[in-house]
């Protein structure tokens, strides 16, 4: 459970901009879809909006087996996951953003993220999602971009060493 602040959201508005399309597993489609799709249903701060509008726009890819459909301008991945990405790779482009700590797992099983960022929020909650647990691998890491936000949270790139 992250802090949210302007900054973050400055950060994570940048993050998405830069990127060609989103590729997000279900859970984290559904959960982005309800919180972030225009107009939303609760009250925004107006410091959250250019995060709202970037990722409403953005070009999302959904893999998933069990959903039938998808909107929210997306596409639902089927078939071999590992031959679509590499296909959304090979594409002109700036990169392809993901989103899913199940989805992150398998691509990184897959070796086909070049990098990571994450973001290491103050507070201590021992529940949720643990990244990469049971990775069959260790995969070593570069850092090559740091940021601090005045939330205490503090954001970090790594490019996968090859």
């Amino acid at each position: 459970m992250g802090i949210a602040d302007a900054d973050l959201h400055r950060n994570a508005e940048a993050y998405i901009a830069q990127c060609d399309a989103l590729l997000f597993g279900r859970v984290t489609y559904e959960m982005m879809l309800a919180a972030w799709r225009l107009p939303v249903s609760w009250p925004m701060p107006d410091w959250m909006m250019p995060f709202a509008k970037t990722i409403d726009a953005a070009k999302k890819h959904v893999v998933s087996s069990s959903l039938k459909e998808v909107d929210w301008n997306a596409e639902l991945v089927r078939g071999d996951l590992g031959t679509f990405v590499q296909q959304l790779k090979q594409q002109p482009g700036k990169g392809i953003g993901v989103g899913g700590v199940q989805l992150a797992m398998a691509l990184t099983e897959l070796g086909l993220i070049d990098e990571y960022q994450f973001v290491v929020h103050p507070r201590i909650i021992g529940r949720g999602p643990t990244l990469f647990a049971g990775l069959s691998k260790m995969v070593d890491l570069k850092l090559v971009g740091r940021e601090e936000f005045g939330s205490g949270a503090v954001a970090m790139r790594y490019e996968v060493k090859r």
